[in-house]
């Protein structure tokens, strides 16, 4: 299961917002986008990390990538920033 290696990450990102922002600064491995997230939230993200050749993972909701968080509400994106 792909959400494996985020729960195990010793540090990550949680959310759009977040993770954008370790985007721009070069932090990230590798982003996790939720396919049932609002592409208007996402694309953004999605086009930055074609642009700096980051890896991007779908995942089937943006519930189960909330839960791979450790978190009680869904997220549309999370990254891993350390493992």
């Amino acid at each position: 299961m792909p959400l494996e290696r985020l729960k195990q990450a010793r540090q990550k990102t949680v959310g759009t917002k977040q993770t954008l922002k370790a985007v721009e600064k070069g932090q990230v491995k590798v982003v996790y986008v939720a396919v049932d997230a609002d592409p208007h939230l996402v694309d953004p993200l999605m086009k930055l990390c074609e642009e700096k050749a980051i890896p991007v993972i779908s995942v089937d909701s943006m519930e189960a990538l909330g839960l791979a968080c450790n978190i009680k509400v869904g997220s549309a994106s999370a990254a891993i920033v350390a493992e």
